[in-house]
């Protein structure tokens, strides 16, 4: 079975990889810089969703592809603050999307301004740690959690749950 991974992202093919390989050692992957198709820095959940939607369809343009990823960080606006949010969405051919979320955390208020006025957290995150590539490492959630989570472990659960779903569904 081959397994579209719609991100160039390692931490993001990483994940894929680690979620289907806990299951089946015989999986075939192909990584694809799949559009997003939404902005840079998506503003909302739906907005979030339907980037991670977007990626995984892509995957499934190659017609060896039996199952397509997308996985997508964004932030949402709450009344508490701005908070991160990273969906995933897994198709397999010509079935119903399965779509899943990960962990939360608010934001600092001097990084949700940089946002707000229109920055990615990618680039801000590597000012605000002083550090290059945050986002194909630790991540914002593993700067902000010492360590304890990182990007791939938070996209690691939402492969898990949306493999899960899959095999409950379609298996």
């Amino acid at each position: 079975m081959k397994i579209g991974i719609g991100s160039k992202n390692p931490v993001k093919i990483n994940a894929v990889k680690e979620a289907f390989h806990r299951i089946n050692t015989s999986y075939l992957f192909q990584a694809f810089a799949a559009p997003s198709l939404v902005s840079e820095m998506p503003f909302s959940d739906d907005e979030t969703i339907q980037g991670a939607s977007n990626r995984a369809a892509y995957c499934l343009e190659d017609v060896q592809c039996d199952i397509g990823v997308g996985l997508e960080g964004g932030v949402t606006e709450t009344s508490y603050g701005l908070c991160v949010c990273n969906w995933g969405v897994l198709i397999p051919r010509g079935q119903q999307p399965i779509i899943a979320g990960g962990g939360r955390f608010f934001l600092p208020k001097e990084i949700a301004a940089r946002l707000r006025d229109g920055e990615e957290l990618g680039p801000v995150m590597d000012d605000y740690a002083q550090k290059l590539h945050v986002r194909t490492n630790e991540g914002a959630i593993g700067i902000f959690t010492n360590g304890k989570i990182t990007r791939k472990a938070m996209f690691l659960h939402i492969m898990q749950n949306l493999i899960g779903q899959y095999e409950y569904w379609y298996k």
